[in-house]
């Protein structure tokens, strides 16, 4: 009997169809996911000064809470009543399984009433640590 040949001249070749495909959605999900976290910090505030502390990178996890010139609140780039950040704070500390830290960047010109609901707020969402970001002084350096 004779065995059929199936020569056809290609040889054996992978599909890189497939692969092709992962390596762009790879780099589209580090895109968005790096575009998302530019612009919690992209808000147009003017942070106030400070003439003690130390600069140092927030530990993760974290979350960055904007509070604008007129007292509106923003987690990221979105407004967030209290109702609902104290929601979606418990949601995250909980995700996460342990402390949150959340970094508040306040405008200069926020007067404390607009900042104190926030901070009842992550009292009631069971956050422990809350910083304020702030400019170093000059005068102090």
């Amino acid at each position: 009997m004779q065995v059929p040949r199936f020569t056809d001249g290609r040889g054996v070749h992978f599909n890189m169809t497939p692969m092709i495909d992962v390596v762009f959605l790879l780099i589209i999900f580090f895109l968005v996911s790096s575009h998302l976290a530019k612009q919690e910090t992209q808000v147009e505030l003017e942070l106030p000064h400070a003439s003690s502390g130390e600069e140092k990178a927030p530990e993760p996890p974290h979350v960055t809470l904007n509070v604008r010139p007129d007292g509106q609140w923003l987690w990221g780039n979105r407004p967030v009543t209290k109702s609902e950040l104290t929601r979606r704070l418990e949601q995250k500390r909980r995700a996460i399984g342990g402390p949150l830290i959340v970094r508040i960047r306040g405008d200069e010109r926020v007067p404390y009433r607009a900042v104190e609901p926030l901070l009842r707020a992550c009292a009631h969402a069971g956050v422990r640590e809350v910083r304020f970001a702030v400019f170093p002084d000059s005068e102090s350096s």
